[in-house]
């Protein structure tokens, strides 16, 4: 049984990096504990660590220490070879790739580079490590500036030499293929490997291919005089400003690096109005050649002028800084988390996962961890892409959401306010979106204002709404936001980062309504603890439930824990367990349960019980022996809200589990409300269990 695969490569610059990072974050959505491991890796600068293991194990948080990933550097490997002590590297790996083995359930090894001195025999090093460590393996070409025969021709040698070393090969991978060609490969890759084989094509992804201007800076050994905040600009394409202002204006295109002599203040001053003009397009940075600095009086200009690009100077002349530029071969950057997502996004767009996964996985894990909840959670989201609508437009935390799922492609996004003003705001916060992706709605101008506020005032007329009324409601980002998913122009709301529970849950109780048998909207969080993923509810809306109401609200949370593939085993909290405890809360608890038991004999409830009864093994064990659920409960419904929302909190804060949620439960159609201290996490989050909702669960 293999526990592992090996990513190889046959070339420099194959954007291997998308399958790593794809494969990685496929595995921890199946595998509890999934490690990394690099067995040769390129020669770090001084100070500096190897940038493909610390971007994998930060990202994903794995537990491995740096000097555990990877067994020698790439000198080390030259040096042992000249000594001819070429065993001795073989030794090395397969002893730390054991250590390993040891600890985690499976393992995705990462091959080299191709960079530098000694590429000549790396790929056949690639294809004794593999063999070495007796795992398959995933082999990656470019198919940039290459023919169809000529990029089958190398997978067929590279194929046929793992295979040759009896490597099995699960996969065959042709990246940064020309757009429009894939199903012309794809065809080309069944005739010359047929169906045991997994053939993946994946087109050239712009946004993954261009540079980013830090990398540009790195690269030229540049000086960053302004805007250091934006060095994660990616430069779209790069021209040099040599002609006068009024010729040059006419070449700039989306995204563009300026490259001009640091003594060009016109191109420069040009340049900065045309990028906070509507009429240009956004520039992504300016490169100012010859070691030239602009002058006293224009540095003091820029300095009163609010930018969103970076403005480098270089020593070297412009037209060998144009050369160095255009010879750059982009990363992937851990604090490029944009990159990353677009990275995944597009392995799971262009691989069938299930598939591959069934290949690499020959075992079942036991539990659902957080990572498996997260990506089944994306996943979910993928299968039937739901529109949601985001009142809060012109948040901060909203935008760099907004930015996340659009890289993911997990949803259709409407944001409502004042669209110069948002997309300024993104502008000044240097977020990066694609506006022609969202829809940028401001309620009183939308062509549905007179219809919407004419609906309103028909549903609430009966309760004394007169027309003026109806107009200033829909006037308010929630009530439209709320009436858009009324009308079926959105199939959910995600809104509370800047306004409170009960304006974004109103509008939705008076006219979205709540389900047919549904008396009680509630919320339950997904606590994704260390080893699990428990549902706490209600923490966020119900202050003090009777016992019909605290039944609801477990039956509500029962259905929502396995409708996200948690199986419901449900504690009703107290502060007793069993029958020892008297007072009038138990007794709402005790009640609660038995009308639960009666609605739903085959759910697994307890209550009431104590929280520690109901976690831990141990302590369930000693005090209800004979439950199906202490110990071991899924679901825990707190008796009241002010014992929820502390007990949630105080979890969060001492473990450092990520809190999902609240997600309202019972209404009509999903309207989920942020803390008004959300994360960007959490908005990403919710906004997905939202479309995960809208898909009619």
């Amino acid at each position: 049984m293999s526990k592992a695969v090996f990513i190889a490569t046959i070339e420099p610059n194959s954007g291997k990096s998308i399958v790593v990072l794809g494969m990685m974050r496929m595995l921890l959505g199946k595998i509890a504990k999934v490690g990394y491991f690099r067995p040769i890796i390129d020669d770090p600068a001084q100070g500096e660590v190897d940038n493909h293991i610390n971007t994998v194990i930060s990202h994903f948080e794995l537990d491995i220490n740096f000097k555990n990933a990877f067994a020698f550097t790439r000198s080390e490997v030259l040096q042992k070879y000249n000594q001819g002590k070429s065993g001795e590297i073989i030794d090395g790996i397969i002893r730390k790739y054991k250590n390993l083995e040891e600890k985690f359930d499976f393992i995705l090894v990462e091959g080299t580079d191709f960079s530098d001195e000694g590429s000549i025999i790396e790929f056949d090093i690639n294809v004794v490590i593999a063999k070495n460590l007796g795992i398959p393996a995933v082999i990656v070409a470019s198919g940039a500036d290459k023919k169809n025969d000529e990029l089958l021709g190398n997978l067929k040698l590279a194929f046929d030499t793992f295979h040759g070393k009896d490597v099995e090969v699960l996969a065959l991978v042709a990246n940064k293929v020309t757009p429009g060609c894939e199903l012309e490969l794809k065809a080309d890759f069944k005739e010359h490997f047929g169906e045991n084989v997994d053939s993946i094509v994946i087109p050239k992804i712009d946004m993954l291919s261009n540079p980013t201007i830090k990398e540009i800076v790195h690269k030229l050994d540049g000086n960053v005089l302004f805007g250091k905040e934006f060095l994660n600009n990616q430069a779209g394409s790069f021209g040099v400003g040599a002609m006068q202002l009024r010729n040059y204006l006419t070449h700039l295109k989306d995204n563009s690096l300026v490259i001009t002599p640091g003594d060009r203040a016109d191109i420069i001053l040009g340049v900065l109005q045309a990028n906070i003009s509507d009429n240009y397009p956004k520039i992504s940075g300016i490169i100012l050649t010859g070691g030239i600095i602009p002058e006293k009086s224009i540095l003091k200009l820029i300095e009163g002028v609010s930018i969103s690009f970076p403005i480098i100077s270089v020593p070297s002349g412009t037209f060998s800084i144009t050369n160095q530029i255009g010879s750059i071969k982009s990363k992937i950057y851990l604090d490029n988390v944009q990159k990353i997502d677009t990275s995944i996004s597009t392995f799971e767009r262009y691989v069938n996962e299930d598939r591959l996964s069934d290949k690499l996985i020959t075992f079942t894990s036991e539990g659902l961890t957080p990572k498996m909840f997260q990506y089944n959670l994306l996943k979910r989201a993928l299968q039937h892409k739901k529109h949601i609508v985001l009142p809060e437009g012109s948040d901060e935390r909203i935008l760099r959401a907004v930015s996340r799922l659009l890289a993911s492609e997990v949803v259709k996004i409407t944001l409502i306010g004042d669209e110069r003003k948002i997309k300024n705001k993104a502008t000044k916060l240097d977020i990066s979106i694609d506006f022609e992706k969202v829809a940028i709605i401001n309620p009183t101008t939308s062509v549905h204002y007179d219809d919407y506020v004419q609906t309103f005032y028909e549903l609430r007329k009966h309760k004394n709404v007169n027309l003026d009324m109806a107009k200033d409601m829909m006037a308010d980002v929630s009530y439209f936001g709320t009436m858009m998913i009324y009308k079926g122009h959105a199939d959910g709301m995600v809104s509370g980062a800047v306004h409170t529970t009960q304006h974004t849950i109103r509008p939705a109780l008076q006219f979205i309504k709540t389900k047919p048998g549904v008396k009680v909207v509630s919320s339950v969080f997904f606590m994704c603890l260390e080893d699990r993923v428990s549902v706490f509810g209600d923490c966020a809306i119900n202050p003090n439930p009777n016992a019909l109401e605290l039944a609801e609200i477990a039956i509500s949370s029962a259905q929502s824990a396995a409708a996200f593939g948690i199986e419901p085993k449900v504690a009703m909290l107290s502060y007793s367990s069993g029958t020892s405890g008297k007072g009038e809360d138990v007794e709402i608890v005790r009640s609660a349960t038995e009308i639960v038991k009666e609605k739903h004999p085959d759910l697994k409830i307890e209550g009431p019980i104590q929280y520690d009864a109901a976690v831990d093994m141990r302590v369930g064990q000693s005090k209800l022996p004979d439950s199906d659920v202490a110990g071991q409960a899924s679901v825990l419904i707190f008796p009241d809200l002010n014992t929820g929302n502390n007990t949630y909190k105080a979890v969060q804060r001492e473990t450092g589990a990520l809190a999902i949620g609240p997600m309202l439960q019972g209404l009509n159609k999903p309207v989920n409300d942020l803390s008004r201290g959300c994360t960007v996490d959490d908005v990403y989050n919710t906004v997905i269990i939202t479309a995960i909702q809208a898909q009619g669960l």
